[in-house]
């Protein structure tokens, strides 16, 4: 398939290949629980915003999740777990899925999204350091790793601290 992928929401069917992408992608069963956390959270939980990149055969190879977050009091949504399989990886699998999920949220009229990961991966999105918008977290993480995006032009990312669902125990 090269480096052309064909990402698109979740179904029912897609459930335990999702677990399997997370469970084979990280060390530990930790994100594959987290996954099956948020989507049994009705207030993270947002239909549609769960994106998969699928193989020739429709079979999904790379994940990746927005859910519902606060920075402060105004509604943002947390980019977490991005996962793909091992011996997909560093094909665009995931970066397919990430873009498919962010033009997700924007046809929804999302208008924030971050993300608590690599520094050096998520800027190719738009991401850039929280900390420049004022956003920080309630734990100490290093300050390059919180990054936001800021989806639809004249609404300029908020300051606060972000509030993750219940399920990331943050």
């Amino acid at each position: 398939m090269g480096n052309t992928w064909v990402s698109r929401a979740e179904t029912g069917a897609d459930l335990p290949a999702i677990r399997d992408i997370n469970l084979t992608a990280f060390p530990t069963p930790a994100e594959a629980d987290l996954v099956d956390a948020l989507r049994a959270d009705p207030a993270a939980w947002i239909e549609g915003l769960s994106l998969v990149s699928v193989d020739e055969a429709d079979r999904p190879v790379g994940h990746a999740l927005l859910t519902r977050c606060h920075i402060g009091t105004t509604p943002a949504l947390a980019l977490a777990p991005c996962a793909v399989r091992p011996e997909r990886q560093r094909t665009g699998a995931g970066t397919a899925a990430i873009h498919a999920a962010l033009a997700a949220a924007r046809a929804r009229g999302e208008r924030h999204v971050i993300v608590l990961g690599h520094p050096a991966y998520y800027p190719r999105f738009g991401f850039t350091r929280a900390a420049d918008h004022g956003i920080g977290l309630t734990i100490d993480v290093p300050d390059d790793a919180l990054l936001a995006l800021g989806l639809q032009p004249g609404h300029p990312l908020p300051g606060g601290t972000v509030h993750y669902a219940a399920a990331f125990g943050i």
